[in-house]
């Protein structure tokens, strides 16, 4: 068998002839084969959907971005078509849309009470619907903002229609469901997140009626008997959300959150909730088994704080680790939670859904990431870490030569988080070889991530940044491997590489 192997990677990868016929392989031949995807430390399974896709849409982890046009900060930065475009090809499946009534009823995407450019929401559609499924062809959530009138609700409900056609989810798959269909049951579609009004059944019922009638505020606020337990308490007659828009939202009903408790009783399988990341930390802090519990029947956006005006993120990992689904993030900045948020999500074919560990889905669980699980199956993770090739040169040198260090980090369950570092190579950036051996012991290896940094040392004003490359480390490879890098804006540096030597022990 592995004679087979060798004379297979000899005939694809040796140039010279004779020396293929003799059953060799040349140094040249040899640079070939390591610097092939064969060799990558990335599984070549993890690069196609080999995750079950169907089980209900709550049991996944769904790439989710946050204000999806802002491109730069919160305030005074521009709106661009180019958010929603570089998210979606980036493996995105949920999108956030801002919506405000325009001029000329014309309603218009934008980040309310400031200062940034807007966009009209048909040109917001008209992107997102030919960019889709570039990437992934899971459904794609679109998350509305919707601070609209309703006579420019019932505009946005037409411009959904006509944009999207069928693509658009506006009926139950089932008839009469009680739990989320699954994403491979909504291959290509596009589904609508927002406050919607009485049941599923009563948005069948009226299917195929007019909806845009002038007393539409009245309309929203009609309330079938059945639905009334659920709704009482609620101040319904604030929520003047048009029947039109209403009746598109099928899977993705957007509920407000008030506690564990009040979700048990009365929140439905088809509700969703959004918490803010203030919120969302305490309650992970304080009541993490019933925020997993919770996690497991409902769909939850975790999102970041307000005060975030320069478009800083969150660390994802926390809110992966009490499998909240949609942790939603500031694509166009650049850092450590977006380098966690790509590597996470090249997982299951780049396809923007994950499925979540079996402990993240189980209602019997007794899993809490603050705590090691009593029957963990731990991985005893080993690299050698042998050399970098043709890694970045410093800008702060005026040689461009960079006295370079590779940081290894793994992110997880807190007690999974490590940080190990090799000497420092002097200005040696083309060929530095360190010959290190690092080891990590990781107790919950299904939520744990690892994260290769090359920097150059700074004696002033601290290490430079040089290139990253982030994975879950299920996906790694054994034996030798070599690492691409990235830049801080997710960009390919090659060649730049480094080599190593993994194994690990579960």
């Amino acid at each position: 068998m592995r004679k087979n192997i060798a004379f297979e990677i000899i005939q694809k990868y040796e140039p010279i002839e004779e020396v293929k016929k003799a059953h060799q392989m040349s140094f040249e031949g040899f640079t070939r084969y390591m610097g092939s995807p064969e060799c990558l430390v990335f599984k070549t399974d993890c690069t196609e959907v080999y995750q079950d896709m169907n089980h209900p849409l709550n049991d996944y982890f769904i790439s989710s971005s946050h204000n999806t046009y802002l491109i730069s900060d919160q305030l005074l930065g521009p709106s661009d078509i180019w958010g929603y475009v570089s998210a979606l090809v980036k493996g995105c499946r949920c999108l956030e849309i801002d919506c405000w009534d325009g001029s000329q009823n014309e309603p218009v995407v934008y980040h309310g009470y400031t200062l940034t450019s807007k966009l009209l929401f048909k040109t917001v559609i008209q992107a997102i619907h030919k960019y889709a499924f570039i990437a992934s062809d899971y459904p794609v959530v679109l998350s509305l903002e919707n601070h609209c009138s309703p006579s420019q609700q019932e505009v946005m409900a037409d411009i959904l229609q006509s944009v999207f056609g069928d693509t658009l989810l506006s009926d139950m798959l089932d008839d009469f469901p009680d739990k989320l269909p699954s994403p491979e049951a909504l291959k290509f579609k596009v589904l609508v997140r927002n406050k919607k009004i009485g049941s599923l059944r009563e948005t069948r019922e009226r299917k195929g009626s007019d909806k845009h009638e002038d007393d539409s505020e009245k309309e929203s606020e009609t309330i079938s008997a059945a639905g009334l337990p659920l709704f009482k308490r609620r101040r319904v007659r604030k929520v003047k959300v048009a029947m039109a828009l209403s009746d598109l939202v099928i899977y993705t009903k957007a509920e407000k959150f008030r506690s564990f408790q009040h979700s048990r009783l009365y929140q439905q399988f088809n509700e969703t909730n959004s918490i803010g990341e203030t919120e969302a930390r305490k309650l992970s802090k304080l009541k993490a088994h019933e925020f997993i519990l919770h996690t497991m029947k409902f769909i939850t956006r975790i999102y970041p704080k307000a005060t975030r005006a320069d478009s800083s993120n969150f660390n994802p990992q926390e809110f992966w680790n009490i499998g909240c689904q949609m942790v939603a993030l500031n694509f166009q900045t650049p850092g450590l939670p977006m380098d966690l948020q790509n590597g996470k999500f090249l997982d299951n074919g780049s396809s923007g859904y994950i499925l979540k560990p079996q402990f993240l889905r189980d209602s019997k669980t007794l899993f809490s990431p603050n705590k090691i699980p009593r029957y963990s199956n731990p991985v005893t993770l080993t690299i050698r870490l042998i050399s970098g090739i043709q890694l970045p040169p410093s800008n702060h040198s005026s040689s461009n030569k960079a006295d370079t260090l590779v940081i290894l980090e793994t992110f997880g369950v807190p007690n999974d988080q490590m940080k190990q570092q090799t000497r420092v190579i002097k200005k040696n950036a083309f060929s530095p070889k360190w010959n290190e051996t690092f080891t990590f012991i990781i107790h919950v290896p299904e939520l744990a991530l690892m994260r290769f940094v090359v920097e150059n040392q700074g004696l002033i004003a601290g290490n430079e940044f040089l290139g990253q490359y982030t994975l879950p480390v299920l996906c790694m490879n054994k034996g030798y491997r070599r690492v691409p890098l990235f830049s801080k804006m997710g960009e390919s540096l090659e060649p730049a590489a480094l080599f190593i030597y993994v194994w690990y022990i579960r």
